[in-house]
């Protein structure tokens, strides 16, 4: 039998209250199964710390952890959601460009339908008199550039999901896409 792909399941879902990640999760690993994917979450290792460890340093094991985990993964689907701000989580679109640095395909989803532009403003230049970008993207260009050339897709709900940050229905408009890939 041959290993099913591993899918590095990125999204700032891992800030949630655990039973909240737990749920949305094991939606989306019961959902790549079906297709004959393994789902990988960040926080699916196995990381102890002892009240020595100093912060910087937990962050940078986390860090490493996290990128063995993609290292170890062939694709990746993001939650590119606006998350505490007006784009994606930082953190999650670092995950998507190392996966396409890799030459890995990368997919994503956004619950939140509105162009970059319009999120940031909708003028010409923000508050400090900075350039908009005005490219008619749910993001910015570099991430959503990105996903494209790596043979992937983002996907843009037409409807609110049955969550704020996921929607099973978006998500498995992904895993369709990886496999067809």
């Amino acid at each position: 039998m041959t290993q099913p792909k591993r899918i590095y399941l990125a999204g700032p879902e891992v800030f949630f209250p655990a039973g909240e990640h737990q749920a949305i999760v094991a939606e989306k690993k019961r959902l790549l199964q079906e297709y004959g994917f393994e789902g990988v979450d960040p926080l699916d290792t196995e990381l102890a710390f002892s009240e020595n460890d100093a912060k910087p340093d937990r962050g940078h094991r986390i860090y490493q952890a996290n990128r063995e985990l993609m290292d170890s993964c062939d694709a990746i689907i993001a939650n590119l959601t606006p998350f505490r701000g007006i784009s994606a989580d930082p953190g999650t679109v670092f995950e998507v460009g190392y996966m396409i640095g890799q030459g890995k395909p990368a997919f994503g989803f956004t619950l939140d339908s509105r162009r970059y532009r319009e999120r940031a403003g909708a003028n010409d230049l923000d508050e400090r008199g900075h350039t908009i970008e005005d490219f008619e993207l749910n993001d910015n260009l570099m991430i959503e550039g990105g996903i494209r050339e790596s043979g992937g897709q983002l996907f843009v709900a037409e409807r609110p999901g049955e969550h704020r940050f996921f929607s099973a229905e978006l998500f498995l408009r992904c895993v369709r896409a990886l496999a067809n890939d």
